[in-house]
C-alpha cells in the first residue's frame, strides 16, 4: 500500500512537495506565491469578474460624472491615474476573502506541519497578491487609454508610476492578509475588507480634495492613499506641479514612507496572527 502524506496536496489541486530540510524565508515565500498564482489561474472567472467590475466603475466615473467635475485638467486625465492607484485597494479586498477561504480549507494548518518559515508562508500570499494587482493595473491602464486618457509623461515616468503602485499594493496586501486571517470566514473577511472602501473616496482619487467639506479635507489631504494618488497622477500626466502644487518626488517620498509604515505595522501582525492560530 502506498502511503500518502496529508500535506502532499494543496487545495485547488496544486501539488507541493515536502521539503527534506527546513526551507528559508525566501524559498517558502516563492513556493507559496507560486501555489497562490496557479490557483488564481485555475479560477480565471474570479479575476475576470474583478477586472470587469473595475472597468465598469471607471466607465461610470468617466462618462457619468466627468462632465460635472473639473480640476484644471481634463477629467479623464485626472481620473485614470487616481483609479489605477486606488485599484490596489480594490484588488486587496478579494485577497482577504481568499486568505479566509484558505484558512477554512485547512491550508495553513497543513503548512504548519512543514519545516518552513512562518513569515515566508504569509509573505508568499502577499507576493502573489502583488503580482495579481500588477496584472489588474495593466488592464486598468489599457481601459484608461481606450476611454481617452492621454499623457505627456515619458516612458520612465509611467513605469515609475506603475512601480510605485506595485510597492503600495505590496504594503496594503499585508493589511488584507491580516484581515483574512483574523476574519474566521470568507463572508466576514469580505465585510471587514469593505471597511477600507470609504478611504478610496475620501482621497484625491476621484475629485480634488479642495472640493470636499472643510472638516473632511484635513483627513483626505494627509491620508496615505491621497499621497499615492497624487504621486501616481504627477508621474502619469507629466508636468503636474502647476495643478497639484508639488512635484512628483514630493508626493512619491511621502507615499513610500506610508508604505513602509503600513508594512512595518501589518506584516508582524499578520505573521503573529498566523502563528497564534
Amino acid at each position: 500500500m502506498t502511503t500518502v502524506t496529508p500535506i502532499a496536496m494543496f487545495p485547488a489541486g496544486v501539488a507541493l512537495p515536502r521539503p527534506s530540510r527546513p526551507s528559508g524565508l525566501f524559498g517558502t515565500a516563492l513556493l507559496v506565491s507560486r501555489r497562490s498564482l496557479l490557483r488564481g489561474l485555475r479560477s480565471p472567472h474570479v479575476f475576470i469578474m474583478g477586472m470587469t467590475r473595475g472597468a465598469i466603475f471607471l466607465l461610470i466615473f468617466r462618462y457619468v460624472f466627468g462632465g460635472a467635475i473639473t480640476s484644471g485638467i481634463r477629467y479623464v486625465d485626472f481620473l485614470v491615474p487616481g483609479f489605477v492607484a486606488v485599484g490596489v485597494l480594490f484588488s486587496g479586498m478579494s485577497s482577504a476573502t481568499a486568505v479566509a477561504e484558505d484558512v477554512g480549507a485547512g491550508l495553513f494548518d497543513r503548512l504548519r506541519s512543514l519545516p518552513v518559515s512562518r513569515l515566508g508562508i504569509v509573505a508568499g500570499r502577499v507576493i502573489a497578491d502583488t503580482c495579481l494587482a500588477g496584472l489588474g493595473i495593466a488592464v486598468t491602464i489599457a481601459v484608461g487609454f481606450a476611454v481617452g486618457f492621454r499623457t505627456s509623461a515619458s516612458l520612465a515616468e509611467l513605469l515609475a508610476a506603475v512601480g510605485l503602485c506595485l510597492v503600495a499594493s505590496f504594503a496594503f496586501s499585508w493589511v488584507f492578509v491580516a484581515l483574512g486571517l483574523a476574519a474566521g470566514s470568507p463572508h466576514a473577511a469580505q465585510g471587514m475588507a469593505l471597511l477600507v472602501f470609504p478611504i478610496a473616496f475620501v482621497s484625491s482619487a476621484f475629485v480634488p480634495v479642495a472640493s470636499m467639506p472643510g472638516w473632511m479635507q484635513a483627513f483626505a489631504q494627509h491620508q496615505p492613499l491621497t499621497h499615492l494618488v497624487n504621486a501616481t497622477r504627477a508621474l502619469a500626466i507629466g508636468d503636474a506641479e502647476a495643478v497639484l502644487g508639488h512635484s512628483a518626488g514630493y508626493f512619491a517620498i511621502r507615499a513610500l514612507l506610508w508604505c513602509a509604515v503600513i508594512t512595518a505595522i501589518f506584516a508582524p501582525l499578520a505573521a503573529t496572527r498566523y502563528q497564534r492560530d
